[in-house]
């Protein structure tokens, strides 16, 4: 059995995972508010794994690991979280060290674009390759890298901040850098994206005005993909998901040719309106890329929080099975 901790900036998910019929299933899972200090939201994080084993009839120290999922920016080789802009007051917080000594049980750190990589190279659409990216596609955009059969973090450990790289001169803003490649391929860069595109042309976005109550401040990625998918489809809003999927392409490009992967798995908004955006994208990374790896939506769905975190705790079990039993 395996103990995961997702933290986010307003909600916290533990998860209990476990070996079943050849493969591996989120067997219980609890939800808390993120609350309080960071050690007493690690406490309370902590009890409610213990509650959630003593339901089926174990406890705590018969977990193999503990793995936590978490934004950046963290340190996943000391294993601490360094001030996230999502979590105010995780301050250089020694997460590992901390629930090592409170529980006994090997633990890990990682960042959620990173563990989210693994859990899909693990579990999800990313299994049976060597070289493998996963980009998040959601509220922002990071990427996870599988290189050679393991993950890559880097230097100091910023690989795959694909988000920040500047794809044109000017465009909708995100990671603080307008014509970024998360400016165009996020939900918060979609929403700029149309806003931008409905004041150049305030008649083809007037469906989408009016349904939003003629406020453009209320535009969303989800909106925009509402009218898309709505028989027959909106034109103006389709042509928005078409821009961004053939920036999408441009980004899979560079990451095509600087990292030559197999296969590259997208969640989150990609796996929701693939349709809206596929076509473009693979018209742009064909004309853009040496070769085109495969691209596909990611198979873990709503739960790949859950499982992120419990590939962190995997990692923390096979390392101390290789360190001959010793806690990691």
């Amino acid at each position: 059995m395996l103990i995961g901790f997702d933290i986010g900036g307003t909600k916290c998910a533990v998860s209990l995972g476990e070996a079943r019929d050849g493969g591996f299933a989120v067997a219980d899972k609890i939800r808390l508010p993120t609350a309080g200090a960071p050690l007493a939201m690690l406490d309370a994080l902590t009890e409610a794994a213990r509650a959630m084993l003593a339901r089926r009839g174990a406890s705590l120290g018969e977990a193999e690991a503990i793995g936590v999922s978490c934004g950046g920016p963290l340190s996943a080789a000391r294993g601490v979280v360094l001030s996230p802009p999502n979590l105010p007051g995780w301050d250089a917080v020694p997460v590992v060290e901390y629930l090592t000594a409170r529980t006994g049980l090997p633990a890990a750190l990682e960042n959620d674009a990173n563990a989210c990589a693994v859990a899909e190279w693990r579990w999800g659409a990313g299994r049976g390759t060597r070289n493998m990216i996963f980009l998040t596609f959601g509220t922002g955009l990071g990427a996870g890298l599988i290189v050679d059969g393991r993950l890559y973090r880097g230097a100091t450990e910023n690989a795959g901040e694909i988000g920040h790289v500047r794809l044109t001169p000017d465009g909708p803003v995100g990671y603080g850098k307008a014509g970024s490649c998360e400016g165009w391929c996020s939900g918060g860069g979609i929403a700029r994206l149309a806003r931008r595109m409905a004041e150049e042309d305030a008649r083809g976005a007037a469906p989408l005005l009016a349904s939003l109550g003629g406020d453009p401040e209320r535009i969303t990625a989800a909106a925009v993909a509402r009218l898309a998918e709505a028989a027959p489809g909106d034109p103006f809003c389709r042509a928005v998901y078409e821009r961004s999927g053939a920036m999408l392409g441009r980004t899979l490009a560079i990451l095509a040719d600087v990292l030559d992967p197999e296969r590259i798995v997208i969640g989150s908004i990609f796996a929701r309106s693939e349709a809206l955006l596929r076509a473009a994208m693979e018209e742009t990374l064909r004309a853009e890329a040496l070769t085109a790896p495969q691209i596909v939506p990611a198979a873990l769905g709503e739960a790949i929080g859950d499982y992120a975190a419990l590939a962190v705790a995997a990692g923390a079990a096979e390392m101390k099975r290789e360190n001959g039993g010793k806690r990691s």
